[in-house]
């Protein structure tokens, strides 16, 4: 058995009813950006072992792995789409082939023979009667034809016609479905409109039921010999006596009634598809073969035109359960992934064949189900019993495979290709066995490339529970695991220890003359700003959900302040802390200057350094998350700054009044960066711009020489004692705002 702490951690990933905290588990065991320490890939639920590929091994509705069927591949046609199987007494499986139109014969020793080639564009239906012929009906002309299962390359010219749609009144569109009675007559479901007609014996065709629905889709009959329908429209299921007296047993909630099989029992099962009211899926365009220039397009039941597009879904599947007796019909199983294309019983539950994955499943009547088989192939859509096991047709490719009646004598399961999201040394495997582990064989392989198929290293086996599996550290890890019979596997996990990688700062930025706001601005601060990051920055794009770590930094306007901000990241998913350095131009030393930083932003005063152009460091450590002596860091130094914080220096100011005016020069010179602007001021009056000589404003020292009018006298104000004297005030600021103000007395 697994160690308890394993056992306790796949008992709690089931708990499907408790969804955050089903979503929080399974982020922490299969998260590809890991936190310090040993980790656990973990399966144990329906859902992971999907992801892998199971062969002889079926994968139960409740997360455990056990002996299933196997399925063998048989022939690859050369046809897109099998439609139909049946088979005969001597175990021949005869498939209904479309792209091109065929009936192939495929011996049980996996030999193919073509018996009909139809110019229609595919064969929609095969069936074999009681006197060994082979009956197919094809599409769009909804004929049927009886063929010598003998014969070689039979044409609608040399078969037997059975059905012409042209020759009834109703003049149908398709045919769906064929079926036999126990009297040998057979029956033709046609849509467009929904009818079954009878054919005896050698005879005419007759309209046996017709209905108001769009389409008769299946056929199937009862001990009784009452004929069981399922209709595409609105999802009816008809039990139909031998004089054609129809009563509808089940109102499916589903538009499309795919299958219908009767158990010995009498019970029936039927597959829905579809939802009521609507069709999401647009008109099937069936094409023929290249020597055809048309296409032909016609509107066709959901199931039908998801399985031509391979990829859509109408609305998932339903299997429905109708007791023998007065037993209400209930829903027993459903999926919203896959479409139901054709239905088998058995004595260990219903087989479903689906797609659009390739899927079949066995379903039990308390609904509990298993995955049986995976096959190489977009949609199953055909099961006909033989001595061997089921015949299986399928589309997309179109094959034939054999799945046996019972369990493998041994099956194998692989698991889906894990990526540790950088190398890792690979522990022990906690296998949850439920009739201990000499019931399996377990292996592992490794790579540093997601295809297993280019150049990863052999299957190594393992002994599970026991030591770590032997394979080498790599990015990538896969297990396989041998099933033998009675064994049960309910949780595969392994456990790895991802390789540290140093940590990175990506970027950094230094906003002079400003100071992060630790809290929301208030009415009355200075001016707000926003520190946002230079890659956030392009083309006047607005992040509405920035990157975590990224988002932008309030700060406020502060002449005195610095503010360094920096983002960082660990790909071991390790808690960081940082370190800030600065050095001034003309040096070789780093000075620390701040350092246990756990903020990724950090606000100093400016008069901590002498004016000068600096650097910063910043110093990424994943200390807190390793041992000590075992950590690793990342830096990086920002683009050159400037501090500066004294204001400039005025020489040579020079006033006096001249023509009623007052004309002033001076020189302003600054050691660090260059001289802006001045503004000037007469009288206690507003303060005016003032350009430099030149007007360009551009260097450490630059000259002022100007002439400002006399303002005039403000009303109310008390009278000069002195009407001639004025006094001029000039402030000059440089780059980085400081100011120096002086003044001058002219009379």
């Amino acid at each position: 058995m697994m160690p308890g702490r394993f056992r306790r951690l796949s008992s709690l990933v089931r708990l499907a009813a408790l969804p955050f905290f089903s979503a929080t588990l399974a982020c922490s065991l299969v998260s590809v950006a890991h936190a310090q320490g040993t980790h656990l890939w973990s399966e144990s639920r329906f859902e992971d072992f999907e992801r892998g590929t199971p062969n002889g091994v079926a994968i139960t509705s409740d997360g455990h792995l056990v002996p299933g069927p196997e399925s063998t591949a048989v022939l690859t046609t050369p046809s897109t789409y099998v439609w139909a199987v049946a088979t005969d007494r001597e175990g021949n499986a005869y498939l209904a082939t479309g792209t091109p139109a065929t009936v192939l014969r495929v011996g049980p020793d996996g030999k193919s023979t073509t018996i009909f080639t139809s110019r229609d564009m595919s064969v929609q239906a095969v069936r074999v009667g009681p006197d060994g012929s082979v009956y197919a009906a094809t599409l769009p002309s909804g004929k049927v034809y009886r063929i010598d299962p003998h014969a070689e390359n039979k044409t609608e010219d040399t078969a037997t016609l059975v059905f012409d749609p042209a020759a009834t009144a109703e003049k149908p569109k398709y045919v769906w479905d064929l079926a036999f009675d126990a009297k040998g007559q057979l029956y033709i479901a046609t849509g467009a409109p929904a009818a079954i007609y009878r054919v005896a014996n050698g005879g005419k065709a007759t309209l046996f039921f017709k209905s108001d629905e769009e389409h008769i889709r299946t056929l199937a009959f009862d001990q009784a010999g009452n004929l069981i329908a399922g209709s595409d429209g609105t999802g009816l299921i008809y039990r139909i006596d031998p004089n054609g007296k129809a009563w509808v047993l089940y109102d499916a909630p589903k538009k499309e009634i795919t299958s219908v099989v009767v158990a010995p029992n009498g019970t029936i099962y039927a597959s829905g598809v579809g939802e009521k009211g609507r069709n999401s899926l647009p008109p099937l365009a069936v094409t023929g073969q290249a020597t055809v220039t048309a296409t032909i397009t016609i509107v066709a039941p959901g199931s039908v035109q998801a399985f031509n597009g391979n990829t859509l879904i109408p609305d998932g599947s339903q299997l429905y359960e109708i007791p023998h007796g007065d037993g209400a019909p209930r829903i027993i199983w459903a999926d919203h992934d896959d479409v139901v294309y054709a239905l088998a019983w058995t004595s260990d539950g219903v087989l479903a064949a689906t797609g659009n994955r390739g899927r079949i499943y066995r379903v039990h009547d308390d609904g509990t189900f298993a995955d049986v088989a995976h096959l190489e192939a977009l949609q199953v859509t055909g099961f006909a019993d033989s001595p061997k096991g089921f015949c299986v047709a399928t589309a997309n490719a179109g094959k034939l495979y054999l799945l046996s009646h019972g369990a493998a004598p041994e099956g194998t399961y692989t698991s889906e290709v894990f990526d540790a999201g950088m190398m890792a040394q690979w522990g022990r495997a906690e296998v949850e066995t439920g009739g201990g582990a000499s019931g399996i064989d377990m292996f592992a392989r490794a790579g540093n490339i997601e295809n297993p198929e280019r150049a990863w290293s052999d299957w190594k086996q393992f002994t599970p529970n026991v030591g770590p599996v032997g394979i080498a550290s790599s990015r990538f890890m896969q297990w396989k695991l041998v099933e033998h019979p009675g064994s049960v596997v309910g949780g595969v996990g392994v456990n790895f220890l991802p390789v540290n990688v140093p940590p990175e700062v990506d970027e950094i930025v230094v906003a002079p003359g400003t100071r992060a706001a630790v809290s929301p601005p208030q009415p009355g601060q200075p001016q707000q700003l926003t520190i946002n990051f230079p890659s956030q920055q392009n083309s006047g794009i607005t992040f509405v959900q920035p990157e975590a770590g990224k988002e932008p930094l309030q700060a406020i306007k502060e002449r005195t302040a610095v503010t360094v901000r920096w983002s960082a990241r660990d790909d071991n998913g390790d808690d960081l802390v940082f370190s800030l350095y600065y050095r001034g131009e003309g040096e070789r030393n780093w000075q620390l200057l701040k350092d246990h930083l756990r903020d990724r932003y950090y606000s100093f005063d400016s008069s901590l350094l002498p004016d000068g152009h600096y650097r910063i460091k910043v110093v990424a450590s994943d200390a807190p998350s390793h041992n000590p002596g075992q950590a690793l860091t990342g830096e990086r130094v920002s683009d050159d700054f400037l501090i500066d914080t004294t204001p400039p220096v005025v020489t040579n100011l020079e006033a006096h009044l001249e023509n009623g005016k007052v004309h002033a020069s001076l020189t302003a010179t600054d050691a660090m960066s260059p001289v802006s602007h001045a503004e000037y001021s007469i009288d206690a009056g507003q303060w005016q711009y003032l350009a430099p000589v030149g007007t360009i404003a551009d260097s450490l020292t630059e000259h002022f020489d100007f002439s400002a009018p006399l303002p005039e006298p403000r009303p109310g104000a008390e009278a000069p004692i002195d009407p001639h004297e004025h006094v001029i005030a000039i402030r000059i600021f440089d780059r980085q705002d400081n100011a120096v103000t002086v003044k001058a007395v002219v009379r």
